[in-house]
Parts: C-alpha cells; structure tokens; sequence
C-alpha cells in the first residue's frame, strides 16, 4: 500500500490505497473502519450509492478522495458526565460531541439525551446534518452530540444538575463561532436553558452560543415549530409538483413530541387531516381528525404532563393500537416524524398499497433502506429527512443571525424565510434529482445537491 504523493490544483493529495472502484468497494472500506457502526454505515450507504454515478461523471472529487474525507469526523469529543440524583447518588453517564465538517461554517446540529445514544447513532446523525445544513444555503456545518442520559423520570433537579456537569466540559469545545449546539430528542426548553446558564456562567459572556433558547433570553420565534412546519412546507412543494395540496388529505403522523405536533398544526392550517399520533408504547388513530382541540390536548399531556399517547384514545374514544406504528391506516401522506428506522420495508409496502402518494421525513433516517427502495420503485413522493426536516436546523441558523446582529424577527418574517428556505431545498432536490421520465429522485437530488457544496468548499480549503 501507499502511492506517492501527486501534485493536483488544488494541492498535494497524498494517496493510500486504490481509490474504491464502486458505491460497495467504498462501504466495505468504510465498515472496516468503522466496525459494529450500523448506523452510520447505513446512512453513509444512502449518501454514496446516490451520489456515486455523479462521481463518476466528476473524478476530481474521487481522486481528491472527497468521499474518504467527508466520511470522516473532523473531530470525535468523548467525556464523561458524573452528577449528583435526587438521593444524593452519584450517576455517570457517558457525553458526547461529533464535530463532523466545518467547511461551509461552524459545526451545528442538536444535542440528544436519550438511553440509545451511542457512537454509532451520533457519527450517522453529525453526517446526515453535514448534507441538510448545506441544503439550507445557510453557513453552516455539520455536527451533533448528546448523552446516553435518559430525562425521563428524572426531576428537574436533577436534569439540571446532569446539564450543568455535561455543560462544564462541552463549553471548552463549542462557541458562537466555532460549534453551535441545538436540541434533539430529550433536550428542550428545560434543558437547553439549563445548558445555557451553565455556558453563561463558566464562560461570563452571554453569546448565542446555543440556539433553541427561550425568547426572553436570545430565542427566535417559531423555533419550537420549525421542524414540524418545515416539513409540511416540503410535503406541499412535492404535492404540487403533480399539481396536488394538502387540502382534503388524510394524514398519518408518527410521534407526539415537538415535530408532530407542530406538523399536525401546519396540515390542519393548509386543510389537511391528520389521524395518527404515536409514542414508543404505541398509535392512537382518529378516523375523525386530530382538530385543532384536540392537538391543544396532546400538546398539554406530551409537553406539560409529560403523559403517554394512549390517554388521547381514552379520552376521545378512538382506537389505540398497542405496540404498533401508523403505518397500517389508510392515508394519503404519511409524515414520519418520531425516529430513526421506523418505516420498514413492509410498511412502506403497505403505506403504497393503502393509498399513499407522499411521504415527508420529519425524523432523521426513519425509513430503512428497503422502505426507501418500495418509495422509489412505486415513484411517490418520497422526501428524504436531509431535506424534508431541514427546517428546524434552518431557523437554527436565522436564531444564530440574529443573535449576531443583537435584534429579533418577527414570527410573519422568520416563518417567511422558513418558507422561502424550505423551497429553495425543494428546487435543490429537482435540479438534481429530476430523471428523464420526469420522476423527481428526492435522495438523490438531495444528496447530490448537498454534496457538491460541501466538496467544493472542502477543494477550496486544501487537504485539512
């Protein structure tokens, strides 16, 4: 192994090894070293096969080995959390921070809390963000982090005493130019602004070092609401392109948290229905719709009682299916907004074959690959998360402008630009996903789209 090093355009690349010939010679070598990584390994698969027959078309990319380089984490941050629980115990947990790309602009993307967290889950979360921060046309990179803490149970004492000792080792790694954190599953409000006064205290400055924050203190309108609206924006950009909208459609939602709710708000607003709600014990489906009281209800019991979906079935008197997911109901648009690998391959098949004609990601990865494959041989609509849930990432980022510029939008305008953004990640995907026949490829335009500017601007930068 090893070949001397050539002299490109744009710098000495130093060569080890053949360059991979095919999408498969590439995974095996990124399994290899990556070993036991099943989630990034499936999600560097969807990136690559994709995106390779593009590669092919333009070898600079493969002989500055852009792919073996954009594979790789900048930087991998392992610390451990210890804290004190209620009982005077003390607990450790494991924290981290994958700081993934930077060469479109400092790292950014949420910090998870949750029992599942691990390497694997956060390297395919940070790589997934790298390509959804570039759709968006915002500066900024890609990055992600979290903990295997678990929120739940716990009292807010000691959610804050966990956030302040993660905090006093994540605060020498990040800052407002360098690594901007957000929220993810099990990091809201509560724990965003606990992480913060931990920031602010240790660091003595106050800087938008963090977004998700609370209005009063550096927050932007309709952040709350942005993945959720955003998502729907994007299903309506694809329902239009076959000249179709929300108004009159069935909808089946996963999840009952922060994206759910808000995507069922948007659908309703646009005219649509939507049915299901589900948590991790299981579907609540309401045949008559999730109207706007109702959502009101569950908004209450998820983000103040902190309750289970199954009170909604008992409540309003409709069925609550134990242990399953939505995808068995007869729906016209399914938006999957609860978690990775939560559409398999046969119900994608049955999600086609009960009458629905899109799908919008408003989780990261939900659909396993063999789901992807029944969307794309059936050619619906299907609206890949990288660009589909770009929105919350997006207001993100308008958070972090206005924080830099020390004033607040009003919500008309940051929903406006949420809006403009999430068409602009629509006509991305068209321009480089439309196939000859007219089908619109959203992976692959999505990928393609999000890739040429990320390698290109890492081509700009020198081998670093």
């Amino acid at each position: 192994m090893g070949f001397p090093v050539q002299r490109r355009a744009w710098g000495l690349i130093p060569e080890e090894g053949k360059m991979p010939s095919s999408a498969k010679a590439f995974m095996e070598y990124v399994v290899a070293k990556n070993p036991g990584e099943k989630e990034f390994h499936q999600a560097v698969e969807e990136v690559i096969e994709s995106i390779w027959p593009y590669l092919q078309q333009h070898p600079h990319y493969l002989e500055a080995r852009i792919p073996e380089r954009i594979v790789e984490p900048e930087r991998v941050i392992l610390f451990r959390v210890p804290w004190l629980d209620d009982k005077g115990q003390v607990q450790v947990n494991k924290g981290y921070r994958i700081e993934f790309n930077g060469s479109i602009g400092p790292y950014k993307g949420g910090l998870r809390f949750h029992p599942t967290v691990n390497l694997s889950i956060l390297k395919f979360l940070g790589f997934e963000q790298v390509f959804k921060n570039s759709l968006t046309t915002l500066p900024m990179g890609g990055g992600k982090g979290g903990s295997d803490f678990d929120p739940k149970g716990k009292s807010d004492n000691e959610v804050m005493r966990f956030c302040q000792s993660f905090m006093t080792e994540l605060q020498r790694h990040i800052g407002p130019n360098t690594d901007v954190p957000a929220g993810d599953i099990g990091v809201g409000g509560r724990e965003i602004g606990y992480l913060f006064g931990q920031y602010k205290r240790m660091r003595n400055e106050f800087t938008g070092v963090l977004t998700g924050k609370g209005i009063n203190w550096g927050g932007s309108l309709i952040r709350p609401e942005a993945t959720g609206y955003g998502t729907v924006y994007f299903a309506e950009e694809m329902l239009n392109t076959r000249g179709d909208s929300f108004k009159g459609k069935t909808v089946a939602v996963s999840g009952s948290g922060n994206v759910a709710q808000f995507a069922v708000e948007k659908v309703l607003e646009l005219g649509g229905l939507p049915v299901t709600l589900s948590d991790s014990n299981g579907t609540i489906y309401d045949p008559k719709g999730i109207d706007r009281d109702k959502l009101e209800y569950v908004m209450d019991l998820k983000n103040i009682k902190r309750g289970r979906i199954h009170e909604y079935a008992e409540k309003y008197n409709c069925e609550y299916q134990e242990g399953q997911r939505p995808w068995g109901v007869e729906c016209t648009v399914a938006l999957p907004c609860a978690t990775q690998n939560e559409v398999s391959g046969e119900e994608a098949a049955a999600l086609v074959k009960n009458g629905c004609i899109c799908i919008a990601e408003g989780a990261n990865m939900p659909t396993v690959p063999e789901g992807i494959d029944v969307f794309l041989k059936e050619k619906v609509l299907y609206g890949p998360g990288k660009a589909a849930n770009a929105g919350g990432v997006a207001v993100s980022g308008l958070e972090m402008s206005q924080n830099s510029m020390r004033i607040g939008w009003t919500r008309e305008e940051v929903d406006g630009r949420l809006h403009q953004i999430m068409k602009d990640i629509h006509s991305t995907c068209v321009k480089y996903g439309k196939q000859e026949d007219g089908f619109i490829n959203y992976v692959s335009g999505a990928n393609i789209g999000g890739f040429i500017k990320v390698a290109d601007s890492m081509l700009d930068l020198g081998v670093v």
